[in-house]
């Protein structure tokens, strides 16, 4: 989960993660009538949803990070369909409008590994 978020909320927490398991379901499925996202694999990594649950920023990952603008470019381009499915099965007072993002932590994690692993930084953190 994202730190730079304050407090959530039980009831958006669990909103935003209903969603991630409707568009993970929806993705997986197939149900999506788009070639990109037909041949790629989605990750839907993190759903964080609104105070009022009108707005969802979806935050996703393609499977080894592969064509990962031309997955969000057939997201954006789908959005419409994604969120009129989204709002039927997950029920609310509004349809959450959705905003595809890429989730960039997988991206951080390894650019932190990476330097945690050079030897100079390897050695301050060696034992004194």
């Amino acid at each position: 989960m994202k730190n730079d978020q304050p407090e959530r909320s039980v009831r958006t927490l669990r909103v935003g993660e209903q969603v991630r398991h409707v568009l993970s379901e929806i993705l997986q499925r197939g149900d999506v009538h788009d070639e990109t996202l037909q041949s790629h694999l989605v990750s839907i990594t993190e759903v964080r949803m609104s105070p009022d649950l009108r707005h969802a920023t979806v935050f996703v990952k393609p499977l080894l990070g592969e064509d990962e603008q031309a997955v969000l470019k057939a997201l954006r381009q789908n959005t419409a369909y994604l969120q009129r499915e989204v709002a039927h099965r997950v029920r609310t007072k509004y349809a959450a409008r959705l905003k595809f993002l890429a989730d960039e932590s997988f991206d951080q994690g390894g650019r932190i590994d990476a330097i945690l692993r050079k030897p100079e930084v390897a050695r301050d953190l060696g034992e004194e």
